[in-house]
């Protein structure tokens, strides 16, 4: 049997809390404000995204205990196969690999679409095509290229400096978030007076709510990132739950902070109506001016930069266990000789993230929309997998110290299978507010296919496989170890 490769423990406690903070905040909190409240009113918002962090902290449970019992790269893959064999294995990674790829994608692009704004001179030259009424620019995908590379660069440079440049950037977007909102508050023309009505005429509050609820898998991915880099962790394994509901909860409280203050401007609803390009950039631009205007922009471009790290954390680590796996080929785990990161993974990830922009920015939207299903569908194994693993009988436990505890755990498991089962029937339910368009159901389509002709032709392979070998590459053990709670 071949010598496993293994990736070096150097990630710290609050590197990896801000790698599930800045992977779930991103770009949208910036950018989609106003976009939002046209959905669902401020207040709806707020609510919505605070119901579905605590729907995504049920789910976070699962993941909590299974980090702690299985603290390997590849998560929600590694999950799958623990519960259901190597074919859902497949399965999950398949739908995980598209997603996070295409939100480093969608994160570049949304750096392009920042500095547009700001100096449309810049961007606006070279006009290529136009891709569902959408501009496509070279000075754009130059743009998007280059943001993608540098990250590429400084991520196959080590891990460590890449967990670092995470919390700084962290710490620079909660600073702007709160500057903005001192700035906006103390403006005579601002207040709360603005935020009201609470909620759109046209719809119920109850369907306002539901549609925020719907984004929620999107909203807050990013905190499964913490699983693709367990095996990286320098801390026990066990921390990886708070860690994670403090993230939910942080991104829970940002996305509100900038609802609220993009909404205290001025009557929101007028905003909505204008329907500008980046419709927060203008009216905080037109409140406070150009140093506004900087201090949103410096937000969104620690979004944008925590976002490209960490997807690009997660996707390289996720096809290196893959790779180790037998599953996909195996140069994507292959470790840098210099700086041991799975660097093909990286340079894959940054290539075809560098390819997207070519088709525009809406038809990003569009396989990112679709990415969710991914999301969701791997939320749903890792929740089938802890309930599989947990006992109802008090004197078998998986990784608790109260024999009470593992019932509780059992059905908190099952609550969230059906959260997530909840997410999946929003996206895919006609006559949801929150259902794919065709566009995005095409591409879930195509991708669905793509994915059954390559398993096909691995299925082979990967059936052969002796089973013992299978944990050892995915697992790190021949055999299927629930560890035991250490004493604190």
């Amino acid at each position: 049997m071949k010598k496993r490769e293994t990736l070096a423990k150097t990630l710290k406690p609050h590197w990896i809390w801000a790698i599930a903070l800045g992977s779930a905040i991103g770009w949208g909190a910036f950018v989609q404000p106003t976009t939002w409240m046209a959905t669902a009113g401020p207040l709806g918002v707020i609510l919505g995204f605070f119901i579905g962090a605590l729907l995504m902290i049920l789910i976070a449970v699962s993941y909590g205990s299974l980090i702690k019992s299985f603290p390997v790269s590849g998560g929600e893959f590694a999950y799958a196969y623990i519960s259901l064999g190597r074919t859902h294995a497949f399965i999950s990674g398949w739908f995980l690999t598209l997603g996070y790829i295409c939100i480093v994608a969608l994160n570049a692009s949304a750096f392009a679409l920042m500095i547009k704004f700001i100096f449309p001179r810049v961007i606006e030259n070279i006009p290529l095509y136009q891709i569902a009424g959408w501009d496509v620019y070279l000075t754009e995908i130059l743009v998007a290229a280059i943001v993608l590379i540098v990250f590429g660069f400084f991520n196959i440079r080590g891990t460590t400096l890449s967990g670092r440049m995470q919390f700084v950037f962290c710490m620079i977007m909660i600073g702007a978030i709160f500057i903005l909102l001192l700035f906006v508050g103390i403006q005579p023309d601002a207040g709360f007076s603005n935020i009201t009505p609470m909620f759109p005429q046209e719809t119920t509050a109850i369907a306002a709510i539901i549609s925020i609820v719907a984004i929620a898998p999107w909203a807050y991915v990013g905190f499964d990132n913490v699983p693709q880099a367990a095996e990286e962790f320098d801390f026990p394994s066990s921390k990886a739950f708070k860690l994670i509901v403090f993230a939910i909860l942080a991104a829970a409280t940002l996305y509100s902070l900038m609802i609220i203050t993009t909404s205290m401007v001025q009557p929101w609803e007028g905003v909505v109506e204008e329907n500008h390009v980046w419709g927060t950039g203008y009216i905080i631009e037109n409140l406070l001016g150009p140093i506004g205007l900087a201090i949103l922009a410096v937000a969104l471009t620690m979004g944008i930069f925590t976002g490209l790290n960490g997807f690009i954390i997660s996707s390289s680590r996720l096809l290196f266990a893959m790779s180790r796996a037998k599953i996909i080929p195996k140069s994507f785990s292959k470790l840098h000789p210099k700086y041991n990161t799975p660097y093909w993974g990286i340079i894959f990830a940054v290539v075809i993230a560098i390819l997207a922009p070519w088709f525009g920015r809406e038809a990003l939207m569009w396989v990112v929309d679709m990415s969710s299903i991914g999301v969701t569908i791997a939320y749903f194994y890792t929740c089938y997998a802890a309930f599989s693993l947990f006992k109802m009988k008090k004197d078998h436990t998986f990784n608790e110290k109260k024999h009470i505890e593992a019932p509780k755990k059992k059905i908190i498991a099952i609550l969230g299978m059906i959260a997530s089962i909840i997410f999946l029937g929003l996206l895919l339910i006609p006559g949801s507010p929150a259902f794919l368009g065709i566009e995005s159901r095409i591409a879930l389509i195509a991708w669905v296919v793509l994915g059954i002709i390559f398993y096909i032709i691995k299925r082979k392979d990967l059936k052969q496989i002796p089973e013992k070998e299978l944990n050892y590459y995915i697992l790190g053990t021949e055999e299927v170890e629930i560890k035991k709670d250490e004493e604190d």
